[in-house]
């Protein structure tokens, strides 16, 4: 009966080893996954920093040019201005030159 029952504790022992080789296989494994998941995350967080950099700096460059786009309006609105307050001079310079004309000319058939 002493042998039976060491044949059975050492039979359990095995299997119990086996177990824990089992156990740490699926631990180490599982511990690998873990590491590759985590490194997967931080790259994809590397890739959003850099997704909302670019998305900041296109932001920035369409302020500075809707900005330039105004200052530009704003000066050819201003250079029309000018413009258009010259060719008014102009023209009231003509205007007064032909009413001078008119009145030398009355001037010289009167006199």
């Amino acid at each position: 009966m002493g042998v039976i029952l060491m044949m059975a504790l050492s039979m359990s022992f095995v299997s119990c080893k086996g177990c824990v080789d089992k156990a740490a296989d699926a631990t180490e494994e599982a511990s690998d996954a873990a590491g590759d998941a985590m490194e997967e995350a931080g790259d994809a967080l590397d890739e959003a920093g850099d997704a909302i950099e670019a998305a900041g700096e296109a932001a920035a460059g369409a302020v500075d040019a809707a900005q330039e786009a105004g200052d530009a309006a704003m000066d050819a609105a201003g250079e029309a201005a000018d413009a258009a307050k010259e060719a008014g001079e102009d023209a009231a310079n003509k205007v007064k030159k032909a009413a001078e004309d008119v009145k030398e000319a009355v001037k010289d058939s009167i006199g």
